[in-house]
């Protein structure tokens, strides 16, 4: 009876892993945290700019590190499809000015919320394949001061309707408007 029970058990078990083996790749989401200021999230992101190779679709509150501003030159330069949507409350910092400036003297396309103050969202969408969201905004004081939590999500279909939920801001023409200053 033993023998049977422990063959029954192994071949339920090799059932449970072949199974496993048709559960399609997208089921498994890699999601690494990275907490500021140990972590320095914003240099995470600044990484994951300079190997994008199709698009990166950034949603932010605060945009003013330098390095930031760099990078996604750097990859509108290297032909990726940058596009930008910030908070017009914001541009009333000069640094934000600055860093919002510079990237469309590069050819980077702004668009702005008419509903000052609530762009709360902080997403970034790569090439169909990353998303990162939290509370860390691109700014220095984010990567380095504040208490701030930046999640980097692998997974195709999450990253999907990221880059949808981006789409949907930047062609909502009602809610978002392109910067033209």
């Amino acid at each position: 009876m033993r023998g049977w029970l422990s063959s029954c058990l192994l071949g339920w078990a090799l059932v449970g892993l072949v199974s496993l083996t048709q559960i399609p790749l997208w089921a498994f989401a890699s999601i690494d945290v990275y907490y500021a200021p140990e972590d320095q999230p914003i240099d995470r992101v600044v990484d994951l700019y300079a190997h994008a190779t199709r698009y990166i679709y950034v949603s932010v509150y605060g945009l003013t590190a330098p390095s930031v501003v760099k990078a996604l030159v750097a990859a509108k330069h290297r032909g990726v499809d940058v596009r930008v949507i910030t908070d017009r409350e914001r541009l009333t910092d000069p640094k934000q000015q600055r860093a919002v400036h510079t990237l469309r003297l590069a050819g980077v396309p702004i668009r702005i919320n008419r509903h000052d103050g609530l762009m709360h969202l902080k997403q970034a969408v790569i090439d169909d394949v990353i998303n990162t969201s939290g509370s860390a905004n691109h700014t220095t004081s984010g990567n380095r001061y504040n208490d701030e939590r930046l999640d980097v999500i692998t997974d195709g279909r999450l990253t999907a309707k990221a880059r949808e939920k981006f789409l949907t801001m930047w062609n909502d023409h009602e809610r978002f408007v392109p910067w033209t200053q």
